[in-house]
């Protein structure tokens, strides 16, 4: 079974939905950029979720839904241990797929907790391509203000397009935002 792969959210939920399944999706309680109970990709598709805090037991969660074929988890990177080990409980033990979509690591290239516990345990990772300006692969989810990277500050700052953006660490560590600017 799978329990971490980072795939498109939108389209996994489809697939199952497609066959007549059920997908019980998850969102953190943190991110409400696209209001709570709510996932959307990037290009608009939205999909009802549940809202979980850190305080909130998945495994709870469910036992509470019947008939579900798949586990599907936007912004992972907020869940906590124990929350990583509960998915991996219903991967384990419901024979029940986990597919778990978030950020690897923060604009300092430091692990989130959540990611952390995840790739400690997790049977499959997939990268999603993403590219910076010079056309390498783009590591890192700088944090930009006034077209500036950067590099201090808390850990968690939800935002989109307007406050990060992807680079490649070599641009990261330059401070390049594109080839015109430093």
């Amino acid at each position: 079974m799978t329990l971490l792969r980072a795939c498109n959210k939108i389209n996994s939920t489809y697939n199952y939905k497609e066959r007549g399944q059920r997908t019980l999706i998850l969102t953190s309680s943190i991110d409400d950029r696209y209001g709570q109970n709510k996932i959307k990709s990037r290009i608009g598709i939205e999909e009802n979720a549940i809202s979980v805090s850190t305080t909130d037991s998945i495994l709870e969660i469910f036992k509470s839904h019947s008939d579900v074929s798949c586990v599907l988890v936007d912004e992972v990177q907020f869940m906590n241990k124990i929350q990583i080990l509960e998915l991996s409980e219903i991967v384990d033990s419901y024979n029940i797929p986990v597919i778990a979509y978030g950020l690897k690591s923060d604009f300092k290239q430091e692990l989130f907790p959540g990611s952390a516990a995840l790739l400690s345990i997790c049977d499959c990772i997939e990268n999603i391509p993403v590219i910076c300006w010079c056309g390498k692969k783009a590591t890192v989810n700088a944090r930009i203000s006034d077209n500036k990277v950067i590099y201090n500050g808390e850990q968690i700052l939800i935002g989109g397009n307007d406050q990060y953006i992807s680079l490649c660490r070599k641009h990261w560590k330059e401070g390049k935002i594109n080839n015109f600017k430093k």
